[in-house]
């Protein structure tokens, strides 16, 4: 289903996308077809299949996407990501995460191997032009990011370009030194739609209101967007004695005092990072007006926990709920069309309008 959504590319000229995009059950349900199907997902990290001959099975934004997945490390010590639906009858393969040299259906017995290629099935000898390619278990496309992993179900961009980004900002990271902390990490329920929860991240505007605490940590003045093709990146700078990254000579920010670098991956994924680590927060979708958002927390350096830009990350998140979810409330209103944009401030949001216009007008 295409739409007629215009977000004009020049920000001092553009209006915001119009409440209807909020409230319309049809726009809801075309979100999920021409932004999610066409996007990438965060999977979890390689801790979840560690070992070889390892399965790990998920469902893919349940309640919302509901694609059930598994992901599998075989002898090689290849990944992949597959389908966790068998070729035959639509059960599910995997059912428990766990040590596994091959995918057994226990339906019917059919078995595949840990890169899902088809290998057996009783009782099919009489079969005629069997097995088929369409036999072996869909493979998705999976992308990994130091220890991060992300799929696809029929992505339309290259999630290298975001990497390329990112590379150039937190590339000296050692990434594959950080260590998940469930003790830090949560998932919160707001009471808003999902896009709404992503307009609120990708601005600093609000920061001087809602955040005192985060404000007097970051230089509000000179705080910065820099917008990329599917990503953008707010940069957090401090003036204060806090919490700073070291950054290595030739840096693109060398000899400058950032505090954080905040990247949002279209659709629904942030990765905020800390001179602590990586806060990665996920945007799930339940329904237009409820939404999950998962914190989880990755820790490299744990003596600069709560301190600067990535302290006290649950008051800001509680702060920043209670905002989104009154934007949902007042959009209820039939007398609001649509909003216009800070050129100064605003960049982030704008560019997430643009985006989310140009996936639905496809058609």
């Amino acid at each position: 289903m295409a739409f007629n959504f215009h977000i004009d590319p020049d920000i001092r000229k553009a209006e915001t996308l119009p409440a209807s995009f909020y409230k319309d059950p049809a726009v809801f349900e075309a979100l999920k077809e021409q932004v999610f199907y066409k996007g990438w997902q965060w999977l979890g990290d390689t801790s979840l299949i560690a070992l070889p001959q390892s399965v790990y099975p998920f469902v893919l934004l349940d309640g919302f996407l509901t694609e059930p997945m598994v992901l599998t490390k075989d002898n090689q010590e290849d990944i992949h990501l597959l389908s966790n639906v068998c070729t035959h009858r639509g059960n599910l393969v995997a059912l428990h995460p766990g040590k596994a040299k091959k995918l057994s259906c226990f339906y019917h017995g059919r078995r595949f191997d840990l890169a899902g290629t088809f290998e057996h099935m009783p009782e099919f000898d009489q079969t005629e032009e069997f097995p088929r390619p369409c036999d072996n278990l869909h493979r998705f496309p999976l992308k990994q990011y130091g220890p991060f992993l992300f799929g696809g179900l029929e992505p339309s961009f290259d999630l290298q370009e975001v990497f390329d980004r990112m590379n150039e900002r937190v590339g000296f990271l050692p990434l594959n030194d950080f260590k998940f902390d469930p003790t830090l990490s949560k998932d919160f329920l707001v009471h808003a739609h999902w896009a709404l929860y992503c307009d609120n991240y990708l601005e600093g505007f609000h920061i001087p209101f809602v955040h005192q605490g985060l404000n007097e940590v970051l230089d509000y003045g000179s705080y910065q967007t820099v917008c990329y093709e599917h990503c953008n990146l707010q940069i957090g700078y401090t003036d204060e004695a806090t919490e700073v990254f070291e950054l290595p000579e030739g840096h693109i920010d060398y000899g400058k005092k950032v505090a954080a670098y905040y990247y949002w991956v279209f659709p629904n994924m942030m990765f905020n990072f800390y001179p602590w680590g990586c806060s990665v927060n996920v945007v799930k979708p339940i329904s237009a007006e409820r939404t999950k958002v998962s914190f989880l927390s990755y820790v490299w350096d744990p003596s600069k926990l709560n301190k600067g830009a990535g302290a006290q990350l649950e008051k800001v998140e509680r702060e920043d709920e209670f905002v989104v979810e009154n934007v949902h409330n007042g959009l209820r209103s039939k007398f609001y069309k649509a909003g216009r944009f800070s050129p100064t401030r605003e960049q982030g949001v704008h560019h997430f309008h643009r985006l989310l216009a140009d996936f639905l007008n496809r058609a």
